[in-house]
């Protein structure tokens, strides 16, 4: 573990490499779908981003991408009303989700979220996974276990990745990941290993992305 409570890395320089260069090309804004007919052509490998309202989605995706305005920060929850896509190049597509729980919405309007989002998840067949978003300093919630419940329920393949590590001392850090560990192997879609990632801090995203350009290259 390193000073700012990131993990060492998993993979090997080449990887960190192949990650690096596939996040520093072009991303670019495809659609943003408000419901299921509006989803664009299922072509690319695809990872969608998912996670409680305010949990940093935003903020992870223009991290990862290195781009400071790709997709919408905001400080109001529930503020993404649709499934956003973003083409990387023509090797991955990256799709941002509505968050769910809190959001200053109509029950009508969060219940069609809910249902877009779940449809999405069970219907795309480029899908190669959702990296669900934790906030560190609150780990596993309530709501988290119900998305999990479901993920499994349609054999949809996920990560945890915690979000704003650097909020949080690095041996609470670990503790709270322990028990996020504990809680995922018993669902059979998580995927074990754990992502720390702090969108203030660029070099957290370096595993994530040798993660995700794996996928875009055995898609």
């Amino acid at each position: 573990m390193t000073g700012d409570g990131s993990q060492q890395s998993g993979f090997d320089a080449d990887a960190i490499e192949r990650g690096r260069w596939l996040f520093a090309q072009d991303c670019v804004f495809v659609a943003g779908a408000a419901d299921y007919a509006g989803l664009p052509e299922a072509a690319l490998p695809e990872v969608a981003f998912a996670g409680r309202s305010n949990v940093g989605k935003s903020s992870l995706i223009n991290a990862l991408t290195g781009r400071r305005a790709l997709a919408r920060i905001s400080n109001t929850p529930g503020r993404t009303r649709q499934v956003n896509f973003f083409r990387l190049r023509e090797a991955l597509m990256l799709a941002d989700l509505p968050g769910y729980g809190y959001a200053r919405a109509s029950k009508s309007e969060i219940r069609n979220w809910t249902k877009l989002i779940f449809a999405y998840l069970r219907g795309r067949p480029t899908l190669r996974r959702v990296c669900l978003l934790i906030d560190a300093r609150h780990g596993i919630k309530d709501s988290d276990e119900d998305v999990m419940r479901r993920l499994d329920d349609a054999a949809v393949s996920y990560q945890i990745v915690l979000t704003k590590c650097d909020k949080v001392r690095p041996g609470e850090l670990q503790q709270i990941e322990s028990g996020v560990s504990t809680r995922i192997g018993r669902h059979v879609a998580a995927h074990p290993h754990i992502q720390r990632t702090s969108a203030l801090r660029p070099e957290s995203m370096a595993d994530l992305r040798a993660e995700l350009a794996l996928l875009a290259a055995t898609g």
